[in-house]
């Protein structure tokens, strides 16, 4: 490749570096400066450097117990999401495509609704006096509401309504590089169904579903409206905690600090999974 070749290639592509330095990598490596930067209630954030805010994070079990629960409900609602996706995508992959374009707008229906909008949806839902419990006490089987607001059943049912089109999106591309006379010829040496999903199907499909578990995850660990608004005061995640330091305390390098580690947390995690699936993968189906 000559040198104006290269020249070229970079001319092309620096509106798109440009972009993404401006918007993506200038705010988080501000956010990490602020974090190192000193507070003080009556004087406020000077331009000394300090390491009290990550102390304070990580010295603190309160915290420790805010990232077990983002952490905890994210990872439920990769799983649920994995459990409806995956097999939705496979019947997509199978549906006829006038039906499956339909099928596709349906999935894809929570994605075109504002989040704040849908989250209130759900707490119209779920509220004591809901749509839920209302149906229950009149039908009589319950006597008084059950309590969903405000709990983190509550946040993981709102977040797997938008995360599972994530998930069928990233498992059906998968099913889509897959060629369909492998299963017909699988199929005419006497391969049960079971089978053929088990050695076939899957194989090709756990790409898309580590794929889609590691968008689900980070994104569901990273929610903000969603916890806010059904969770509350009583179910603090990461997301609403950096909220509360940067608007209410006016604490902004402890709440920077909460913010690096979260994302730290969610890079650690993504790329431990990411290995691990991998690892196992090739050795089961090398």
């Amino acid at each position: 490749m000559s040198a104006r070749t290269d020249y070229r290639h970079w001319a092309l592509s620096a509106p798109a570096l440009v972009l993404f330095t401006t918007f993506l990598l200038a705010p988080l490596i501000m956010t990490l400066v602020l974090s190192f930067r000193h507070f003080d209630f009556y004087g406020g954030i000077d331009d000394s450097v300090s390491l009290a805010s990550y102390a304070e994070v990580l010295g603190d079990w309160y915290f420790y117990e805010i990232f077990g629960r983002t952490f905890a409900i994210a990872l439920a609602t990769t799983v649920l999401c994995v459990l409806i996706g995956a097999p939705a995508s496979y019947f997509l992959n199978r549906m006829r495509p006038g039906f499956r374009s339909v099928m596709i707008l349906i999935i894809l229906g929570p994605l075109l609704i504002s989040v704040v909008v849908r989250t209130l949806g759900w707490a119209i839902i779920l509220g004591n006096r809901g749509v839920i419990n209302t149906f229950l006490m009149d039908l009589g089987v319950i006597e008084a509401p059950i309590k969903m607001m405000y709990t983190s059943g509550g946040i993981v049912l709102a977040l797997v309504h938008v995360m599972v089109p994530y998930m069928v999106l990233a498992v059906w591309a998968a099913l889509q590089r897959q060629d369909p006379a492998t299963e017909a010829a699988a199929e005419s040496l006497g391969a049960s169904p079971l089978t053929i999903f088990r050695r076939i199907v899957l194989p090709q499909a756990m790409p898309g579903v580590l794929s889609g578990s590691l968008i689900v995850f980070s994104l569901s660990a990273s929610a903000f409206a969603t916890p806010a608004i059904l969770g509350g005061r009583r179910v603090k995640v990461v997301a609403t905690s950096v909220y509360d330091e940067f608007m209410n305390t006016l604490n902004w390098p402890l709440g920077a600090a909460i913010a690096i580690l979260l994302m730290v947390s969610i890079v650690v995690v993504m790329v431990a999974w990411n290995r691990l699936v991998e690892a196992r993968f090739g050795r089961s189906y090398a």
